[in-house]
Order: C-alpha cells, then structure tokens, then sequence
C-alpha cells in the first residue's frame, strides 16, 4: 500500500516481475525520490536509503539518459545493514520530461521520469515570456505528459485575466492557471490537476515561486525561499537538487533548480501540440511544401495579414523548428555525414572564389 501512495500500480508490478525471472529475488522496488547530482535517493516499502547504479548499469547505457534520476522506479538490492543500496536496474518509463543539456550540443538530460502533468511555471511580476512558455510548451508535449501553464504572482499583475486569455491563445486545448500564494487564488484548481497517486513536475526558471508554490501544496515550510533581484526580477537559486514530494491530499509533486535554458530535445510531435494552430493553417496552403515565403495560395500569409496569426508566433514557430530540425541531424549519422560533406564542400566553394578573385586582381 504505501508503494500505491508513490504511484505504483499493475503495469510496474508486471513489469517488475518479469525482470525478477532473469535476475535476484533479493531485488526490490523503490521510487527514486530525491537526486542531488549523482546521489540518488530511493524510497522502498522498506526504508528510505542512499542508491548507487550497479556497475552493469553504467556499462550498459546506451547515454546519460538511461540513467536513473528523479522520479524512476528501480529494482535494488538493499544493504544488510547501514550503507549505499545498489542500483540493478531501471524499470520502464513514461512520461519523461527531457531537455538538451546545456553546454553539450549532442546530448539529453532526463529532468524527471514517470509523470502525469508538467507544470509550466513562470510568473507575472516580469518573468512573463509567450515566447518562452512556446519553447517549454514544446518539450512538455515530448515528454507525453500533459502540460499546465502556471501563471504565478497573480496578485501582482492587474491584468492576470488578460494574460490567461493571451496564454489559452498560444496553448489551444492547455489548461492555464493564475494563482497566487499570497491570496491563495488558483492554489485549489492547481490541487484539483494532481489527484493522489499522479505525478507532476514542475518546470520554470529562477524566482518564479515554485518553491513557495511547493510549501503552499504541502502547508508547510519544506523550502527554502528567496525573493527576486529588485533591479532585473530574476530570482536567485535556493533549490540546488530534485524532489518527490507526497502532498496531503495524496498528489506527487516533484520540484527542482530553476531552469533558463530549455534547448529542445525530442522528436516533432512535440512542435505539433505546441503549434497546432499554425499546422491547420499550413493544411489549407495551395502547395504542399509551402514555405510561408511569399507564395501563391499561403493560408498562412493570409492569417498573418488579417491578424489571425501574429508575426512573433510564426517566427517563434519557425525558429524552434529550425533548432528541432538541426537536432536531428545532429543525432542522425548519416546527416552528420551529410553536413560534415557539405561543410567541405562549402569550404571547397570558398577557397575556389578566393583563388578566382586574388586572380583577378
């Protein structure tokens, strides 16, 4: 029963048994529950231990992100006494929320596994960005869960409503929710999206409340809090590792370091939800490649021209799909081929040119 509480159900226990049949009944199930860089912390029936991955785990992964982190459910192998239980294996996912890890232009970095809702947290005290809620709109529908734009600090902007009706313009089907902690509105609709045994994260950048929205959820003072920089409105980073945290009414909820960059990471579907409106307009163009360019027949020039569609949605649109689009080559090795064969051929182009030119001097 208590594993329930952490939202196990019929699918991990098949799951979990047929890896029992090819490996040691001394294993057992357990939910990671914090991570703190490379420490893992996993909640068992049993007891709360320290985790380390098995050496077979580190061998056998294929990247970084078929290692454990926060929100996994795992087999382990408990310590006879005190000390590091051992990490055997990672049961199967669903609903990760993954981004391109910043610094590396080729690798992805599992934020949390095994969710239900992302909530998508950004404030409206000057943190407010459409462009922004696009991108992380974006990797929130590659991750398979359901994404919730949190518009918080609402007692803060006169005009939250006008910002929840231009949000629900950008997010068609999306539910968006203005709250705030210091008059309490939105708190019980946010409840409302994560009934007990549902997972849901929250995504945002530095100083946007998710923490006090965090303690608000669970009535008491778990986090630590800071107020914003007066002279930007950028917050300082008071939570430095990842949390599961089981709310009273039995929802889970996991909190992490905010975030600023948010490099896509993922296949199309995901730039699909985000712009579904601009996809049902490309639908009614003349021709089927059309590149909202200037040609004949573009029902997306149209939109733009009568207001339907504003120029800063298209170019966002166009801009993450450019990023998407280079992604994937850089994930494709034959495309890697491909670009590496044209750079050269580039080169080969330019040098040719200078060697024409230096000859017409």
């Amino acid at each position: 029963m208590f594993l329930e509480s952490l939202g196990w159900g019929p699918d991990l226990t098949s799951a979990f048994s047929q890896f029992l049949t090819q490996s040691s009944p001394s294993l057992i199930p357990g939910r990671v529950v914090r991570q703190d860089r490379g420490l893992l912390t996993v909640q068992t029936a049993e007891r709360t231990v320290l985790a380390r991955p098995s050496g077979r785990i580190l061998h056998h992964a294929a990247s970084a992100e078929s290692l454990p982190t926060i929100g996994d459910w795992v087999a382990v192998q408990l310590p006879p006494g005190e000390g590091e239980a051992l990490l055997h294996a990672v049961l199967p996912r669903r609903g990760v929320l993954m981004r391109r890890e910043a610094g590396h232009e080729h690798a992805g970095q599992p934020i949390a596994a095994n969710l239900d809702v992302v909530f998508l947290v950004t404030g409206l005290d000057g943190d407010f960005n459409p462009r922004r809620i696009e991108r992380a709109l974006t990797l929130a529908w590659n991750s398979e869960a359901t994404p919730v734009v949190v518009l918080s600090k609402a007692d803060l902007e006169p005009e939250a409503a006008t910002r929840v009706l231009e949000v629900e313009a950008l997010a068609p089907g999306v539910t968006v929710l203005a709250l705030s902690t210091h008059t309490g509105e939105g708190l019980e609709a946010l409840r409302a999206q994560l009934p007990a045994g549902r997972t849901g994260a929250m995504l945002g950048s530095s100083g946007v409340g998710k923490s006090t929205l965090v303690n608000h959820l669970l009535g008491e003072s778990r986090l630590a809090t800071q107020s914003v920089l007066a002279d930007d409105d950028r917050g300082r980073h008071t939570t430095t590792h990842r949390e599961l945290f089981v709310l009273p009414h039995g929802g889970l909820l996991i909190d992490g370091p905010g975030m600023r960059e948010l490099g896509l990471w993922g296949e199309e579907e995901g730039l699909e939800h985000a712009f579904a409106d601009i996809l049902a307009l490309a639908g009614g163009c003349r021709f089927r490649d059309c590149t909202h360019r200037g040609e004949p027949g573009c029902a997306v020039r149209a939109a733009l021209e009568t207001g339907e569609l504003s120029k800063e949605r298209l170019a966002s649109y166009e801009k993450l799909r450019r990023e998407q689009a280079w992604q994937a080559r850089q994930a494709d090795p034959a495309a890697q081929r491909q670009q590496r064969q044209l750079e050269r051929a580039r080169s080969r182009m330019g040098r040719e040119i200078s060697r024409a030119k230096r000859r017409e001097d």
